[in-house]
């Protein structure tokens, strides 16, 4: 085991990614546009009602306090306003709680319209996302950890959300209150707005600077999050063996190692983050102070410095209030620049997924399987795994050189061979897992690679060694695939399977919850559900990979009934390790070092006295081992190579 990480091709296609958020918007975020349009609308209105408070405030003080100016409101004819100091007082506190008012009512709207807005695109890509996954190749999974898919479908949309909904939000909010308040303070007395508007220039370029020095680190703090939630996952999905082998501070100190790397990734980012903040807050609050100072030396005696004109004490009140309602959207565009790094290291996460190629589909024109009759050719296979690395195009050694097998319509043929041979790798090729490197599979004479993949693993009814079980029912899991089946046809298909007994004898029958991977059950039950699922199914041809191997003699016994039951009448492959159970096959095909060396009846070849015959003395009793050349290969093969 080593914790090393190497490039996949998800790594590959995630660093070729330029623009993701403008390439998400784009896909997503039309679709609801009308929702984003309100929210933006909205969020200028509400915004801009801000505005008002300080500017009535300004007037109503020069004008019914101190008298130093007339009476006017912006964009209101002063025809339409009172005359009298009482009626304008009142007419300024009913447009400052009107503005109040509506702009609680704005926000609101704004507030709705903008999460349907965000929550909608997240609900678009994380299902998009988790679609593109299900029609990736195995050889992707093979190479990337569960840990990260997860991570990109859950933080990784998470923080698309957070962008389009605050960030995009606040982003409205501060373009709306740094123009407003411009042009406020420029119409009020320019000379004092070039002091307060003298930090913005300095602000984006502290802005722009942080964003290119955060960028790399808010990569590695998604990278690092993905590397914890695989650990995690995989210390959890084998607790058995951890506890089994007494591993907890083993699994333990993993946790600590990839939680340490989090932990620094994460500082490294709120390290400069705390650097950003304090920055911004002080230059802001800097010019907050110049404003006070300079303004209120202009009213107490007079302009100060080089400024020239007058400055009523209401223009002294709109310049403080209009400034403090500046200062605090520059000091919090920190935080939209966080989430939009962070959200832009997300983006290409997810665009990265989405960019993968999906090897394994349907031609263009591909052919309708229909009325199976169930023949099987594997035409001079060649096949050899790629390895993933560097964007997927290397490969291993071959797994499978030169294989030709045929099964006729309801014959039952086994592929037996030693550990390593390459025996489940030509169940997986049936299946169309993986594609053939050279040669061809073929099934009623059509190569599978030409038939509708639908069609193809519906005639298939596949039962392997490692039985899964969903977090469900015992007859949801039966019912797997065949969703609407009724509870006739599902216990049918367990008492065909040995199941139905075991199944009576359970707390709620069919009903009871068999726990995530089905872990309340034992293996035995759980293959035998597994064959119910296959036999509910009823496909034309039947491929067995090592269905009676993890089992007890008992249970094998019953498993293997229930699997002969199956078998009749159906073409049927078997991949089987222990040969007692294959002895009855029409044919048997030994593999060795991933070419067939032998085939031919049980007792052909025992007549033979080639490897099968050792195989089975060994598995018999018979013999203490196997011949030395055939120890000497299984000890060299590699260790990566897969079965």
């Amino acid at each position: 085991m080593t914790d090393e990480p190497f490039e996949t091709e998800l790594d590959v296609y995630r660093d070729r990614v330029s623009k993701p958020l403008f390439r998400l918007f784009g896909t997503y975020g039309l679709g609801e546009k009308w929702w984003l349009v309100l929210g933006l609308v909205t969020s200028v209105l509400a915004y801009g009602t801000v505005l008002v408070t300080p500017i009535v405030l300004g007037t109503t003080i020069d004008a019914v306090f101190t008298g130093e100016s007339a009476y006017t409101l912006p964009l209101v004819p002063t025809a339409w306003l009172p005359t009298e100091a009482t009626a304008q007082f009142w007419l300024s506190a009913a447009v400052v709680g009107g503005a109040l008012l509506g702009g609680a009512l704005l926000q609101w709207v704004r507030g709705v319209s903008m999460n349907f807005f965000a929550h909608g695109v997240m609900y678009a890509i994380r299902v998009d996302a988790y679609e593109k996954m299900q029609r990736l190749d195995m050889t992707f999974f093979d190479n990337k950890e569960t840990g990260e898919i997860i991570s990109i479908l859950n933080n990784d949309a998470g923080n698309l959300e957070i962008l389009f909904d605050n960030a995009l939000g606040d982003s409205v909010r501060i373009g709306v209150i740094v123009l407003g308040v411009t042009v406020a303070l420029m119409y009020t007395n320019w000379q004092l707005a070039l002091v307060t508007l003298g930090a913005v220039p300095l602000l984006i370029g502290f802005t722009w600077w942080f964003m290119r020095v955060i960028e790399p680190r808010y990569t590695r703090q998604r990278e690092t999050v993905g590397d914890l939630n695989t650990r995690i996952e995989n210390g959890l999905s084998g607790i058995e063996l951890v506890k089994t082998t007494s591993t907890e501070e083993y699994e333990n100190e993993r946790v600590r190692g990839v939680s340490r790397d989090v932990f620094d990734a994460q500082m490294d980012v709120l390290k400069l983050s705390y650097f950003y903040r304090p920055g911004m807050e002080l230059v802001t609050g800097s010019v907050l102070l110049a404003t006070f100072v300079l303004g209120g030396l202009w009213v107490f005696s007079g302009p100060p410095l080089f400024f020239s004109g007058e400055l009523t004490t209401g223009d002294f009140v709109v310049f403080m209030l209009l400034t403090q309602r500046l200062t605090d959207p520059l000091a919090q565009s920190a935080s939209i620049v966080d989430w939009y790094q962070n959200a832009k290291a997300s983006g290409k996460r997810i665009c990265g997924l989405m960019d993968v190629p999906v090897r394994i589909q349907d031609a263009p024109n591909a052919i309708a399987l229909d009325d199976v009759d169930g023949r099987v050719e594997y035409d001079d296979v060649t096949f050899a795994y790629e390895t993933g690395e560097g964007g997927g195009t290397s490969t291993e050694r071959p797994v499978l050189d030169g294989v030709d097998v045929r099964v006729a319509p309801g014959e039952t043929v086994a592929i037996v061979g030693p550990t390593g041979a390459g025996k489940s790798t030509v169940a997986k090729l049936l299946l169309r897992l993986y594609d053939v490197s050279e040669g061809a599979v073929r099934v009623d004479g059509h190569d599978v690679r030409d038939v509708r993949l639908a069609d193809l693993r519906s005639a298939i009814g596949y039962v392997s060694q490692e039985t899964f079980l969903f977090d469900g029912t015992v007859a949801e899991n039966i019912r797997y695939g065949r969703f609407d089946a009724d509870r006739e046809a599902v216990v049918a298909a367990a008492q065909a399977a040995e199941a139905h007994g075991f199944i009576e004898g359970l707390s709620e029958g069919y009903d009871t919850r068999v726990g995530e991977r089905g872990v309340k059950l034992s293996g035995g039950q759980r293959q035998r559900i597994a064959i119910a699922r296959t036999v509910l199914q009823d496909p034309e041809i039947l491929l067995l990979d090592e269905a009676t191997s993890a089992v007890d003699t008992e249970t094998e016994y019953l498993i293997q009934r229930s699997l002969d039951r199956l078998a009749a009448d159906r073409t049927t492959l078997v991949i089987a390790h222990r040969l007692s159970t294959v002895k009855g096959a029409d044919r048997i095909v030994v593999l060795d070092e991933g070419q067939v060396v032998e085939r031919g009846t049980h007792e052909e070849l025992l007549a033979a006295d080639g490897l099968y015959a050792n195989l089975w003395g060994v598995q018999a009793g018979e013999v203490e081992s196997l011949p030395e050349e055939f120890l000497t290969r299984a000890t060299e093969r590699p260790a990566n190579r897969r079965d």
